[in-house]
């Protein structure tokens, strides 16, 4: 990244602040959420530093929204609905945030943010990421939020576990890109996550109490591909 590309990213972050995960979580879910909603000082400054290691080509940002839809009801659901943007740290758009990668998903006519943490701000940084192919949770993909009596946990419904594969600890440098090239602009994608009652979700990770979160590539195929995440100090 440039010096220039640097200086506008740190001047949007300032201009409209941190926008991290919802702080309000069970005891199973990490304080990560919490802290990045501070997202400002020394943070800034490494991940984007790490997010300049990992720099993509910029591509999958290039098509990155300046307007976004309100209509998201707040608790915990699945977003179903097509990638406009991928925007990693460090990229020059709107509401960026420096750690976690931003999926721009058009549903109804509006684009909503997806925020995913690819940096542990408490303990361990190494977020936990694994893939695996399963069939969705809940009814088929059909575009826009659904909530209600759906639930995912990690344990119960995908037989994942913390410690076990297919979960490995991947630095924010190495996970950037491998978030980013799972995914394609134009194609479908649900994001099971908590929905901020406006313009994005959250906690796209183990956060327990039936409410898990993940990004699902592929979700209208015969093999659903899921992209899972937890931190370190998460036992299920």
């Amino acid at each position: 990244m440039s010096r220039v590309r640097l200086a506008l990213a740190l001047a949007t972050l300032a201009a409209f602040g941190a926008l991290g995960c919802s702080t309000s979580a069970p005891a199973s879910a990490s304080a990560d959420d919490a802290a990045s909603a501070a997202d400002v000082g020394g943070t800034v400054d490494s991940t984007l530093e790490a997010a300049d290691e990992a720099a993509t080509d910029g591509s999958k940002s290039a098509a990155c929204v300046d307007a976004f839809g309100d209509a998201l009801p707040g608790g915990w659901g699945r977003l179903d609905g097509t990638v406009v943007a991928v925007v990693s740290p460090g990229d020059v758009c709107p509401l960026p945030n420096s750690d976690h990668v931003i999926v721009e998903v058009e549903a109804n006519g509006a684009v909503y943010r997806v925020v995913v943490n690819v940096l542990s701000t408490s303990g361990d940084p190494d977020v936990r990421f694994g893939e695996l192919d399963h069939a969705l949770i809940g009814p088929s993909f059909a575009e826009g939020f659904h909530g209600g009596v759906l639930r995912l946990d990690y344990a119960t419904d995908l037989g994942l576990h913390s410690g076990a594969a297919p979960f490995a600890p991947v630095a924010m440098a190495q996970l950037v890109p491998k978030v980013a090239d799972a995914l394609e602009i134009g194609a479908p994608i649900s994001a099971y996550a908590q929905g901020s009652g406006g313009t994005s979700v959250h906690n796209v990770h183990r956060y327990g109490a039936g409410a898990d979160g993940a990004l699902v590539v592929r979700p209208t195929s015969a093999t659903p591909h899921w992209l899972v995440f937890h931190f370190a100090d998460q036992t299920f």
